[in-house]
């Protein structure tokens, strides 16, 4: 067997097996949430003097004009708003029972909505202090009220930050949120905290949940695009696969396995793209992602990426031009499909289930790396197998084919060198937006993959297109010469130069 695919085998196809199944296992139970923030029994958080618990962030979208009294469109179609329903505040028995029975007040939350540039409002930083809660010290300067969060107001908007307080009273133990919609008039990356300073009220679980929506529907603003890219690449699938079944079609003689492969891709890659739409369609217009269509949606994708990348390797190393098979290394490459699979799907799973955090990166951190390390096998394996494969057709002076490999190679190259750039911009777009401040513009990110993905297939397509040459790339027993010197019929020596050239396969299938 050759030794890069050796390496390739036992460096990337064992490794990562058992924890990225166990990783897949654990993902798949994830509830299904969207646009709509659920808080079951939550916990707040202290820092400093305070204790919050985050609520939310999405990119949304300022409302729009009110539709005409007589449009058939509802009163909420271009309105972008975030709704607190059901909300509850709950404190220990130990709190309740300290308080006076009487006492009109006994403990404030604040729910606190501000735009990611209002962020330094929050707190006593423009008061140059680290506190976020007022202290005695800080009220007597009459910069904030005692007990509650020091607010700088947006002198252009003073609305904002938005603070609804809601108060427990007397010895209750639950202190339940007013039903509210705040309206959204400017475009922005909006945070929600829930907060109190209180330490009595230490231990307070909150329970209910928001709604966030944009003036065109659920979809946070990050994502919006993305459902018109979903839709415009589901066409040019549509129109690549109907060219390649024409073809197909045409030339149904002189098919070859290859062919086969390419075709699933196709088929793959227009159910994808497909149902991505649909799921952001139905997405944006219940503020709610069904577990089937997602995990659809997922794994489509998951089985396209994993899918193409086999098609990239077994085509780099020849499969159905130089070799009849892959031999002994069929196993190999199956097993690191699989791997990658598995720690792909965990990925997709994160990053489309649950709540839409716009800014949250980190719990996707340690997913990300295994599919990193795999995507790396999978670049040096191909271009070492492509190594080998263009200095076998060398050696056979078979220049048809090397030509076709040739252009394979720098296709192939120029999408390596185009995704180190891209992986570099995105590096340094995060690096750089650790907030989503640019959170508009965050869709080109996932875009660029889309469209890369889908040129390299195009390239695959035009090079090995079903035509009546086709047998000409195709492999064939004893094809060890200069197929421009001699003829496959010229009797006794095409004959010999084939029995040969079948015998060395076959020892070379063997030592593999």
């Amino acid at each position: 067997m050759e030794q890069g695919e050796i390496w390739g085998a036992k460096t990337c196809g064992q490794e990562w097996f058992w924890i990225s199944l166990l990783l897949f296992l654990g993902m798949i139970t994830t509830t299904v949430k969207g646009s709509i923030h659920e808080y079951r029994n939550e916990a707040f958080t202290p820092k400093t003097n305070a204790f919050f618990f985050h609520g939310g962030s999405e990119g949304l979208y300022a409302s729009k004009a009110p539709p005409p009294p007589d449009s058939s469109a509802t009163i909420q179609s271009g309105k972008s708003f975030i709704r607190f329903e059901g909300v509850t505040f709950r404190r220990t028995k130990e709190s309740a029972s300290r308080q006076e029975e009487m006492q009109q007040s006994t403990g404030v939350v604040e729910a606190i909505i501000l735009d990611v540039k209002d962020r330094k409002r929050i707190g006593g930083a423009f008061l140059k202090t680290n506190a976020i809660c007022c202290n005695s010290t800080l009220a007597k300067t009459g910069s904030c009220k005692l007990g509650e969060v020091i607010l700088q107001k947006n002198p252009d908007d003073p609305d904002w930050p938005r603070v609804i307080k809601t108060y427990f009273a007397g010895k209750s133990e639950e202190a339940k949120m007013e039903a509210e919609e705040v309206e959204i008039k400017s475009n922005g990356m909006y945070y929600l905290y829930f907060m109190f300073c209180n330490p009595e009220l230490k231990g307070t679980l909150i329970n209910g949940r928001t709604v966030w929506k944009n003036p065109n529907g659920y979809l946070p603003g990050k994502m919006t695009p993305l459902m018109t890219v979903f839709g415009i690449m589901s066409l040019a699938y549509l129109v690549l696969g109907l060219a390649w079944f024409l073809r197909f079609v045409q030339f149904w003689k002189d098919i070859i396995q290859l062919h086969y492969h390419i075709t699933a891709v196709i088929a793959l890659g227009m159910c994808e793209m497909a149902v991505w739409y649909f799921e952001y369609a139905n997405f944006n217009s219940t503020g709610l992602r069904p577990m089937g269509i997602t995990l659809w949606a997922v794994t489509f994708t998951t089985v396209k990426k994993t899918l193409s990348r086999l098609l990239l390797l077994v085509v780099s190393m020849g499969f159905g031009v130089v070799r009849p098979t892959l031999g002994g290394i069929t196993s190999k490459v199956l097993l690191l499909g699989l791997v990658y699979f598995i720690a792909s799907e965990a990925l997709e799973l994160v990053e489309h289930l649950g709540n839409i955090n716009d800014f949250s990166k980190k719990t996707k951190v340690f997913l990300v790396l295994p599919v990193v390390f795999l995507d790396s096998c999978f670049i040096l394996w191909i271009f070492s197998s492509l190594s080998k494969t263009l200095e076998k057709l060398q050696m056979k002076r078979n220049m048809a084919k090397l030509e076709l490999y040739r252009k394979f190679t720098n296709a192939l190259a120029v999408s390596t060198l185009l995704s180190i750039a891209w992986i570099g911009f995105e590096l340094y777009f995060n690096a750089t937006d650790p907030l989503s401040e640019l959170w508009q513009v965050a869709w080109i990110i996932p875009a660029f993959w889309t469209l890369l993905a889908y040129f390299l297939l195009v390239v695959i397509c035009v090079l090995w297109a079903p035509s009546r040459n086709t047998t000409r790339y195709a492999y064939l027993e004893g094809e060890d010469f200069d197929e421009e010197g001699i003829s496959l019929t010229t009797g006794d020596v095409a004959n010999k130069l084939e029995r040969n050239a079948l015998v060395e396969d076959l020892e070379e299938d063997k030592r593999e």
